[in-house]
């Protein structure tokens, strides 16, 4: 046979899904590793499905999504961040955000465009650009620093192939998060060297001690710039795989024409589910990210109380501790972790460069089940 796809071929699988196969094999697993609430999806939003099919409403939609949804959508970012865009042609309902990243890259990038990935970041980016052909160049970021985004270090990596930015903040893994001010000059360099921004926003509404900073709503970045949002995270519907993203009318149109020969449409149910999140579900939003910010506090006072230095994190529901006094790499603290505690962290280094020497754990899990996490990690420690 004729060999498959050099691209995909020679792209290394997730580093986190070694563990899952790990887990598969233990009982009694306290699991901080996948990154998704363990809150159910608030009743009233799975009432207004569970009705909309008792209804009828089992067909496809428009390949940009329900008007009603988009226009909830931009009514929504309008209320939060004082930025909108035209429902009609600028909105596009993608099947998640992931989904949304992989056709915003198709839509932008030619063979050989580069894109500027800050990092440790989510494990998808990179893959998805060098699927879509282009070449991911890694931005180191720092603990010492809070792991922002230097623009010094971007203008160090801009090069003439040089074709966009990818931001995520808050993000995943660090928690991290960026100011106003910092946001604003990658802005401006982004429009000095005339960039597309991609804005990963999915953990826009878990912002614990300062505000969010939506890129679009920056001056000069609106129209270069291609926001990526959902439901999965504030609204507890990761298996709904609902998404969207935002952007000038060109981009959107090119955005739509892959997902219009790939996916069609979101499938209705969930774009039904995601309008009642928007229009009726801010309280039980609100309620889960007071939640989750008792249990940051909780568990990343414990971290640091069992000598795992560990920053805390301004928004998303990850701590990133250091495990470097360990003497241990990031896999071997894992996987010892995992086969002698039974408690499941993620090696740092599987989100970039900048991850060596750290772990990621998912706060978004019960507070007996932290508790019980960090008793087992200090045994575990008490043992090195």
């Amino acid at each position: 046979m004729k060999s498959l796809s050099h691209i995909v071929g020679s792209t290394p699988a997730s580093g986190i899904r070694r563990f899952f196969d790990l887990v598969a094999e233990l009982d009694d697993v306290i699991s901080l590793g996948v990154g998704e609430p363990d809150y159910v999806t608030p009743w009233r939003i799975r009432e207004a499905a569970i009705y909309s099919l008792e209804k009828g409403r089992t067909t496809y939609t428009s390949n940009y999504g329900l008007l009603e949804l988009r226009e909830a959508i931009v009514a929504k970012h309008i209320e939060r961040y004082g930025t909108g865009w035209n429902p009609r042609t600028e909105v596009l309902v993608t099947v998640g955000v992931s989904e949304a990243l992989d056709t915003a890259f198709r839509a932008i990038l030619n063979p050989g465009d580069e894109v500027l990935i800050p990092e440790p970041c989510y494990v998808s980016y990179a893959p998805c650009v060098a699927f879509a052909g282009g070449v991911p160049v890694p931005v180191p970021t720092r603990a010492s620093a809070d792991f922002a985004t230097h623009p010094e270090a971007i203008a160090e990596r801009i090069t003439e192939k040089t074709k966009a930015i990818l931001l995520s903040y808050p993000t995943n893994p660090t928690g991290a998060v960026m100011s106003r001010e910092g946001l604003q000059k990658v802005v401006d360099m982004a429009v000095e060297h005339d960039l597309y921004i991609l804005s990963d926003e999915i953990y826009d509404r878990l912002c614990y001690d300062t505000e969010h900073v939506s890129v679009p709503a920056l001056a000069g970045a609106k129209d270069r710039t291609i926001l990526l949002n959902g439901f999965s995270k504030a609204y507890a519907m990761t298996g709904w795989r609902i998404g969207y993203a935002c952007a000038p009318a060109p981009i959107i149109e090119m955005m739509m024409k892959i997902h219009q020969y790939t996916m069609l449409c979101a499938p209705i149910t969930a774009q039904i589910a995601a309008l009642e999140a928007l229009k009726n579900a801010e309280q039980d939003a609100a309620e889960m990210v007071a939640d989750y910010d008792r249990r940051r506090r909780l568990f990343v006072r414990g971290l640091n109380e069992l000598g795992l230095e560990c920053r805390m994190p301004g928004g998303a529901f990850y701590a990133f501790p250091s495990i470097e006094k360990t003497g241990l790499s990031s896999e071997e603290f894992a996987e010892r972790l995992l086969k002698e505690e039974r408690v499941l962290v993620v090696p740092g280094d599987v989100f970039g460069e900048g991850g060596i020497g750290h772990v990621r754990c998912c706060y978004a899990t019960a507070t007996n089940k932290l508790t019980e996490a960090l008793e087992r990690m200090g045994r575990f420690l008490s043992k090195l």
